[in-house]
């Protein structure tokens, strides 16, 4: 049992293989947070207001293919996890071609009783990406707050250069006064 919540978006037209897929995963996963739609619209809205950890796809959809909604979720950010459940893919070249082309995996539907035991590996190594992706944001908080510092370093250099500036202008100004005042002296 994974006790790490989820975020999972489900796009499935089928609402019976919908309801099979959200029990498997009730199996699996402690508390998931799934949502559900069956186009694209509801896909790219669901991306912006839920922010899923992974996303799972049928791969034939009635207003578009899985491909497309692959594209659109790399194309809203390409560290998504995607992950096919069908039963279209019964072609390994077009099985491998969808993992060429980004997925994280492939399910066929035709394994639905067995959907939990092959979602759990595939499930674990999205838990991994996501602490991945918690060292990486504290790394570039820690750099964020390095460089802000560095910024307040060089703030502070030029006013102290400005202030050298202007006391070397003065100097300046006075070594040219005396420049004038020795050239009057000598006519």
């Amino acid at each position: 049992m994974i006790n790490t919540s989820l975020r999972i978006l489900l796009v499935e037209d089928h609402k019976t293989d919908a309801e099979l897929i959200i029990r498997q995963i009730h199996k699996i996963v402690k508390s998931p947070q799934i949502e559900v739609t069956d186009n694209l619209e509801g896909c790219k809205e669901l991306l912006l207001k839920f922010a899923p950890d992974v996303v799972l796809s049928d791969y034939n959809l009635p207003q578009c293919t899985g491909l497309d909604i692959m594209e659109l979720v790399r194309d809203h950010d390409e560290n998504i996890d995607f992950i096919f459940i069908t039963g279209t893919i019964n072609d390994e070249e077009l099985a491998a071609n969808t993992i060429l082309n980004g997925a994280s995996g492939y399910i066929l539907k035709k394994h639905m009783n067995y959907l939990g035991e092959k979602l759990e590996p595939l499930f674990k190594k999205v838990l991994i990406n996501m602490v991945a992706k918690d060292d990486l944001r504290e790394r570039i908080r820690n750099n964020k707050i390095t460089v802000n510092e560095i910024y307040d370093y060089l703030d502070k250099i030029n006013a102290d250069n400005v202030e050298h500036r202007q006391n070397i202008d003065k100097i300046r100004n006075a070594i040219n006064q005396f420049r004038i005042d020795d050239d009057e002296d000598i006519e």
